[in-house]
């Protein structure tokens, strides 16, 4: 039997993994939505939004420097630098979220204090997640970081169903999320053997040339990271803002199976494209190859799906989970198109780090977010809101196809 390419089955193992991290969740998601109500679902949702984008904030974007960067040493004082810098923003988020409620500021009285004073510490394991996860990239420990993320997804599920049961409402959400970060973290370092990073007062000499060195990424990548994060979180927060809870949770659940794939299959396939144009790219000076294989793969496996969408969603939706989230469905249906370009091209966006083009990607991203903040400033209802959302977002999509394609073959002049 004839033997899978390597890509594919790097592809697979982390599949494999992937599989088992994202089922458990999907899998639980109809007694999750029956165990707590649409406004619970979007405080959550909200605070799980807040540490993603804090978590890119607190790496600067160093871990992406590690898959480029394999001598032992310079990973050491990759770790160290993001666990100093993680550290440091923790705090600070703590106490920014406890000034805030204390002030009277509008969104933190939407949240609980058990939120508010978890969110430092769910921004620092997940930005050392990421890191670690990057860590084992660099050495195509797939199988070990699979395993890893297994682990965080089932403590997450088991844990959150038990304190919901327990009735503790939207705080076992968060309580039961944090409870699987830390196991999963703690299973990632015991499999994977990352360097330790003491943290000092302020940052050593080896760790302010390493910042040097790779200066493009927090000059660059950074800030257009974290505009990536908040234009997927801010249409949450502009609903919720303006529509109220409901709104927000039924669009949280929109969202979160809209993701899944994209968790689940280009995730997975973002891992292998990550070590397979950064190779191809040192031999050849492109990553073209890898990024038309890629490109094909990702539109064969989100086609069926987007299609699917677009024509059942409203069903489906009241059938798992419950006929008050049928308007959730709704939504998924208006996004179907939107959540077919963002699967084949989130994955590609890192060949941008690969020809070294963090600037034109930095002003795709401006642009992405005045478009979003502006279809969900637009008077209308929230499926007015999310339908000029979904245009706007599909044309820049094409545009960025185009870029991260022009990137592959290195013939997108350097800003």
């Amino acid at each position: 039997m004839k033997q899978l390419p390597p890509f594919w089955r790097h592809v697979a193992t982390v599949l494999g993994g992937a599989l088992g991290a994202q089922a458990l969740p999907l899998l639980a998601a109809p007694l999750l939505t029956r165990m707590c109500t649409p406004q619970e679902m979007g405080a959550y949702s909200v605070w799980l939004g807040v540490i993603a984008l804090s978590a890119i904030g607190a790496t600067l974007r160093m871990e992406a420097a590690m898959i480029l960067d394999h001598e032992q040493q310079h990973q050491r004082t990759c770790f160290r630098v993001v666990i100093y810098s993680a550290t440091i923003a923790a705090l600070l988020l703590t106490l920014l979220a406890t000034a805030a409620r204390l002030a009277g500021f509008a969104p933190a009285l939407h949240l609980p204090w058990a939120a508010l004073l978890t969110i430092g510490a769910g921004a620092w394991l997940t930005a050392c997640m990421q890191t670690t996860f990057a860590y084992a990239t660099s050495h195509n420990a797939f199988g070990k970081a699979a395993r890893a993320k297994v682990i965080t997804s089932a403590t997450i599920v088991v844990t959150q169903l038990t304190l919901l049961y327990a009735g503790l409402g939207g705080s076992g959400l968060i309580a039961g999320h944090l409870c699987g970060l830390l196991a999963g973290y703690l299973c990632a370092r015991r499999l994977l053997r990352p360097p330790g990073a003491p943290i000092r007062w302020l940052p050593d000499l080896e760790q302010r040339a390493y910042l040097r060195r790779h200066q493009a990424f927090w000059r660059y990548s950074l800030p257009s990271n974290l505009l990536n994060g908040a234009v997927s979180q801010l249409p949450l927060f502009l609903i919720g803002m303006r529509h109220g809870a409901l709104a927000a949770g039924l669009y949280a659940l929109t969202q979160r199976v809209l993701s899944a794939p994209v968790s689940l299959l280009a995730a997975s396939v973002l891992e292998v494209f990550k070590r397979e144009s950064v190779l191809e790219f040192r031999e050849h000076g492109n990553c073209s190859r890898t990024y038309r294989h890629t490109f094909k793969a990702l539109l064969v496996m989100g086609i069926g799906p987007a299609l699917l969408l677009m024509a059942f969603a409203p069903t489906l939706f009241a059938t798992v989970f419950g006929a008050s989230w049928r308007e959730a469905g709704e939504l998924a249906q208006l996004m179907a198109p939107l959540f077919l370009l963002n699967f084949v091209a989130s994955p590609l966006s890192y060949v941008f780090f690969v020809a070294g083009r963090q600037k034109a990607d930095l002003l795709w991203q401006v642009t992405l977010f005045a478009t979003t903040l502006g279809a969900f400033l637009l008077p209308g209802s929230v499926h007015d809101n999310v339908l000029w959302y979904v245009i706007g977002y599909s044309c820049l999509y094409l545009v960025y196809l185009h870029m991260s394609w022009n990137c592959s073959r290195n013939g997108l002049a350097t800003a």
